[in-house]
Parts: C-alpha cells; sequence; structure tokens
C-alpha cells in the first residue's frame, strides 16, 4: 500500500532517512582550513553547516588532509574538524 501522506514516496523518490544529529542550514561563505601546523592552507566554499559539521566545496579535494582546522568567514573562530566523506569536488567534515 503506497503512502500518500509523504509526496517524495508518492512521486516515486528514493527516501532516505536523515543520519545527521542536527539540522544542516544552507551557507554560501567563504572558509579557510589551516593544516600543518599553520604553514598549510586552502580556501574552500561552505555550502552548508550544522552545530556538528559542514558540506564544503573546492577545486580538487584531494589536497585537503584528514583533520584540519576550519575558519568560516573573517568573523569566525577557528575549529577542529576532520573529514567524514568525499565525493567530486565536496567532501563532508564533522566537528571535533
Amino acid at each position: 500500500m503506497p503512502i500518500l501522506n509523504n509526496p517524495a514516496a508518492a512521486a516515486g523518490k528514493r527516501v532516505f532517512n536523515e543520519r545527521r544529529g542536527t539540522e544542516r542550514r544552507r551557507s554560501f561563505k567563504g572558509g579557510l582550513l589551516r593544516f600543518n601546523g599553520g604553514y598549510g592552507a586552502l580556501e574552500c566554499i561552505v555550502r552548508n553547516q550544522s552545530d556538528g559539521g559542514a558540506r564544503l566545496s573546492f577545486g580538487d579535494v584531494m589536497a585537503v588532509p584528514p583533520q584540519f582546522e576550519l575558519k568560516v568567514g573573517p568573523e569566525g573562530a577557528w575549529r577542529a574538524a576532520s573529514i567524514r566523506w568525499r565525493k567530486g569536488t565536496d567532501i563532508g567534515i564533522a566537528y571535533l
């Protein structure tokens, strides 16, 4: 029996359970990564973020180390983070 009160299911789309602990908010801010004792740095675009993590876009994700510090926007504070997933030019991070 189809679920009629779920528009995604009714349209034949796949429905996924949300696995994040907190809701992500859309964003389009500049971010700066620092790593290697502050000697390495990369710029990125923060696509969405939550209290526990974020989605970042890069030109090349292969240069991003597994752990780093991230600052979002000029007013942001540095936060330790680690990569959770990589796909194309995007990575998902979790704040430590």
